[in-house]
């Protein structure tokens, strides 16, 4: 949940920082869409590195003291953020906080999967992705009480330091993983030399492509709405921000716990296939359907949050059944943000694109969302998992 509220927490606070970093020039809709795509690249980059740092010091020295150490990181540096006077500083400030981030994801998803018996893992998986979407959801939610503007967007960002207190409940009372424990009394674990050796490389390879078509919609893409909606209310509007970031994350809830329960239902595979067709039109209608911000706008938000979302629910199902214990927080900590390495690419490539568009969110949306045509046809080189037990 902290996780999904501090990254729904740039979105809301990017406009109104970069205004105020260029204060007395006249900031154009090109330069916000140039410095949002660096520094959502240079996030992205951060929780690429973050997820194999820590995932890997996870098959090391166990789930529950990586993870402590991961929460801690990306508090701490978001909090540094209040303190940001150039772009760049947003830039490098974000990059420090992905780095737990990153972490802190696929060592969440080992350790709860491993934890549950496999009966309840679409459950959990669902719940891990809408506990997400719940912070996304917080965070507009405040943005519609508090106005984010160039004057206060340096109190709402401390926010984003209170998941540090999660360290002191999860060092105490959150169990350590038996079958961590097992497998790192077994053999020493060696998880980057295998997750690239011939048994496992085909596996981890699709992992971070199926991943990354999914980070790229909505790192490049989904994540921009928020602003497409200031913009198209002339910044008259602060909570138009909110209530588009709230509408994305209530359709995120939904779709989050969707995709799991229909990976768990109807199989891995042809889950994955109908979230990028949903994704792909329900992007089509919202990008290139010429709407102004109003009902229409926001109902499309969120089916639009839902589809995009429901992958988030199917991820934490499937990335943990491709790979075995001892390498496991490795494996999906690469997959997952080597995936982001390629979203950052499709970050950038947003904002080249709103240059090349004169500024426009939705004809730069509407071409980066054709990345889900390419999952249409990935998928199904992927081994279906349903009704396998998690590989020892």
């Amino acid at each position: 949940m902290f996780d999904g509220l501090e990254m729904g927490l740039f979105p809301l606070v990017a406009r109104p920082a970069l205004q105020q970093m260029q204060q007395g020039v006249q900031v154009s809709d090109a330069f916000i869409g140039h410095w949002m795509g660096i520094i959502t690249a240079a996030f992205l980059l951060g929780a690429a590195a973050g997820g194999l740092i820590f995932g890997w010091l996870g098959d090391r020295v166990g789930r529950v003291r990586a993870l402590s150490l991961s929460v801690l990181t990306y508090s701490l540096f978001t909090g540094l953020t209040y303190f940001a006077q150039i772009p760049w500083h947003l830039a490098l400030t974000r990059f420090c906080a992905a780095l737990g981030m990153g972490g802190e994801w696929s060592l969440g998803v080992a350790l709860v999967m491993e934890v549950w018996p496999e009966r309840f893992r679409p459950m959990l998986a669902g719940i891990i992705g809408a506990a997400a979407n719940v912070g996304f959801a917080l965070i507009a939610i405040i943005g519609l009480f508090f106005s984010v503007t160039v004057h206060s967007w340096r109190w709402v960002v401390l926010v984003g330091a209170l998941p540090a207190l999660l360290t002191l409940f999860i060092r105490q009372f959150v169990p350590e993983s038996e079958r961590w424990q097992h497998a790192a009394a077994t053999a020493p674990a060696r998880p980057l030399r295998e997750i690239f050796a011939p048994g496992l490389r085909r596996l981890t390879l699709l992992a971070t492509g199926l991943t990354a078509i999914v980070l790229i919609g909505t790192w490049g893409t989904v994540q921009w709405i928020p602003l497409w909606a200031d913009q198209l209310t002339g910044g008259t509007q602060p909570q138009a921000k909110a209530w588009t970031g709230l509408l994305a994350g209530l359709g995120a809830i939904v779709g989050c716990l969707a995709g799991a329960w229909a990976g768990g239902r109807f199989g891995r595979r042809i889950t994955y296939f109908s979230m990028c067709l949903g994704s792909l039109l329900s992007c089509a209608v919202l990008f290139r359907g010429g709407l102004g911000y109003g009902p229409g706008f926001l109902a499309l938000t969120f089916l639009v949050g839902a589809m995009t979302a429901s992958f988030f629910g199917w991820l934490p199902l499937y990335l943990p059944e491709l790979f075995p214990t001892r390498v496991r927080a490795t494996a999906q900590g690469l997959a997952y943000n080597a995936g982001r390495i390629l979203a950052a690419i499709g970050a950038l490539q947003m904002g080249v694109l709103m240059r090349q568009f004169a500024g426009s969110y939705a004809r730069a949306g509407a071409v980066i969302t054709l990345i889900y045509a390419v999952g249409l046809a990935l998928i199904w080189l992927s081994p279906e998992t349903k009704g396998r037990p998690l590989p020892e």
